[in-house]
């Protein structure tokens, strides 16, 4: 059975998880920071959404990066970097792509990860 975590939007939810992987997505929740915050909120949120159906970011496999402003990279480079930890078995595959994102929204991420104890 797919299972499915409501968000704040009407026609998509923040998570879904079937069998053993989890997906979630999430942008940061003040428009108004820089990107280094902005980044920092959005996977404080990615944590908490794979918390809530059995995984973590240690369990990560795979990312997709959305950033507004490519030549700001570096900037969220050093705090993906921070957020993961040094244990390159920690470490997704991942990729970075510069987007037109809504209104002031920096950064966006999406992730599948495995589940600690699959139902």
């Amino acid at each position: 059975m797919i299972e499915r975590k409501r968000g704040l939007y009407e026609g998509r939810n923040k998570s879904s998880a079937y069998k053993d992987l989890v997906w979630t997505v999430a942008t940061s929740f003040d428009t108004q920071a820089d990107l280094a915050q902005q980044t920092r909120h959005t996977l404080n949120t990615i944590q908490k959404n794979l918390n809530e159906l059995g995984s973590d970011k240690a369990r990560i496999v795979s990312a997709q990066v959305y950033i507004a402003n490519m030549a700001d990279k570096p900037i969220m480079d050093e705090v993906w970097k921070e957020w993961l930890g040094p244990n390159p078995d920690h470490w997704p595959q991942r990729a970075c792509l510069g987007v037109d994102l809504e209104g002031d929204v920096l950064i966006e991420v999406t992730v599948t990860a495995v589940r600690c104890n699959p139902l």
